[in-house]
């Protein structure tokens, strides 16, 4: 007799800049009979060559990731590991970027602070399609901030391309040219040709003011 077939495993990539952190979730999960681990990550590009490489069936993503932000790693997963489901985590209810994860494909939004239950609840949710908010965020918050910013100006930050968004992240983290063009494999004049265009398109005039703008933005935080 042949033996009952194993459940296929939740494949999960943890991304988080913190190890400390990281490593507790990656224990939380590993717990869990049906998740498994296959890699982990400490900045957003590490997790999006590890996502392309792996193609986990859930990311669980900090929103602030650093270098290139969660946020910015879940705009470029399309393409670099289309069918992967993303959950972001989070350290405050920003209904911000609850908006722009959920828009941009997130299926799950949980905070550090919460429950560790919400963060299997939201993986497991995530592998099978679904949407989880984990409290006290809600899809009526969500619609409510959703339909305050529709009356709001066009965001200049759409009309950047993913490259601008890079280099305008790892900017703001601080990076000099020839640092951002080791990480991204271009050269450094490749890279402050990127910057002066999205300093152009976002009317930066300077590398503070775009480092004020990541800020103001929450793309990056100051470190505490």
């Amino acid at each position: 007799m042949q033996p009952a077939s194993k459940t296929t495993d939740i494949t999960v990539l943890v991304a988080d800049g913190h190890d400390f952190v990281r490593a507790g979730i990656v224990a939380l999960l590993e717990s869990e009979a049906d998740l498994q681990i296959v890699g982990e990550a400490a900045d957003g590009i590490g997790t999006l060559r590890l996502a392309e490489q792996l193609r986990p069936t859930v990311a669980l993503l900090d929103v602030m990731l650093p270098g290139v932000s969660g946020l910015e790693v879940l705009r470029q997963m399309p393409s670099r590991a289309p069918g992967m489901r993303a959950v972001m985590l989070a350290t405050h209810d920003n209904p911000a970027h609850l908006l722009e994860a959920t828009r941009v494909g997130a299926l799950g939004y949980v905070l550090k602070g919460g429950q560790p239950a919400e963060i299997v609840r939201a993986v497991r949710a995530a592998a099978a399609g679904r949407r989880y908010l984990a409290p006290p965020l809600s899809e009526d918050i969500l619609a409510t901030y959703a339909a305050e910013m529709a009356d709001s100006m066009p965001d200049p930050y759409e009309t950047l391309s993913a490259r601008e968004r890079e280099v305008l992240h790892l900017t703001a983290a601080g990076c000099t040219s020839a640092e951002a063009a080791r990480q991204l494999f271009i050269s450094p004049r490749t890279v402050e040709g990127h910057r002066a265009t999205l300093m152009h398109k976002l009317n930066l005039a300077t590398r503070r003011e775009v480092v004020h703008y990541a800020l103001r933005r929450g793309i990056c935080l100051i470190d505490d």
